[in-house]
């Protein structure tokens, strides 16, 4: 008797304890919170693999076509099905380089015109696209050199000049820089349209190098007669804070310039520095 009212008593204690097992989540506490994480996607190709019948000269036109529509990873694709069929092409190497270095993977490009190089001593264009990574890493005595390697293969290339400026440029090496502009120009007088549109820009470390680097430019217009041109970057080199934009009155370059009304209204208005 007496057992069976202990286990009776047992019994109660455990029917009476309080339950401690975890509430049912509301509607609120079920939704996840929002992420806050960048997930990159991954690459997409657009088009159909490459074709293992077609010829290199059509894996290479089509990755041509590719690249011009800014379909970078499959211009790759047929490149390298190109290269594949014509594994010495020094051109599809240095293309396949280029679009490399569109995506900004900077150690492969480099690798593409070394092998342009290999297969062609002479490729005076992948010389010149392995200066534009040293330039892109900041190495700008190296990019110098390849630049020159360039330029001694193919010495009428406005594009070289211009690169090689900027690389002295870059190095604070300004009479070289204008040396290498001035050919650039006196090469092609719109070298330097066509760089702001497409090339790679100018790495200047401060408003007054950008500031210099616009007036020198304005003086090397003005020597070459293309006004408009020079009062453009006179502009900006005013605007960018230029310290010593009263060189333009004695500055032989900037003789007949002086003359031109437009150049008296400008220096009239002197545009305000524009802020950081």
């Amino acid at each position: 008797m007496r057992r069976l009212s202990l286990l009776c008593s047992l019994l109660c204690s455990f029917i009476c304890v309080p339950s401690f097992a975890a509430p049912v989540p509301t509607t609120m506490q079920m939704q996840s919170p929002p992420a806050e994480q960048v997930q990159i996607a991954p690459p997409v190709r657009r088009v159909d693999a490459p074709s293992p019948t077609a010829s290199a000269e059509e894996l290479e036109g089509r990755g041509d076509e590719l690249r011009a529509e800014k379909f970078y990873f499959d211009a790759l694709d047929y490149y390298r099905a190109a290269l594949a069929k014509k594994p010495n092409s020094p051109q599809i190497y240095n293309k396949a380089g280029i679009t490399e270095l569109m995506t900004q993977h900077y150690r492969d490009a480099g690798k593409s015109f070394e092998h342009a190089i290999h297969a062609d001593r002479t490729y005076a264009d992948a010389y010149n696209n392995l200066g534009v990574i040293e330039y892109e890493a900041k190495k700008f005595g190296r990019a110098v050199r390849r630049y020159k390697q360039a330029i001694k293969i193919q010495p009428a290339s406005a594009s070289f000049f211009s690169n090689l400026g900027a690389a002295y440029f870059a190095e604070k090496d300004f009479v070289p820089a204008v040396t290498a502009y001035a050919q650039a120009l006196q090469l092609d007088p719109e070298v330097f349209d066509r760089t702001s549109h497409a090339g790679v820009s100018a790495q200047l470390s401060s408003p007054d190098d950008r500031a210099h680097y616009d007036y020198v430019l304005a003086k090397l217009y003005a020597q070459i007669g293309s006004a408009e041109r020079s009062l453009e970057y006179l502009k900006k080199a005013i605007e960018e804070g230029y310290k010593k934009v009263n060189d333009v009155y004695k500055d032989p370059e900037f003789a007949v310039l002086r003359k031109d009304s437009r150049f008296t209204e400008l220096m009239a208005a002197k545009p305000q520095s524009i802020p950081e």
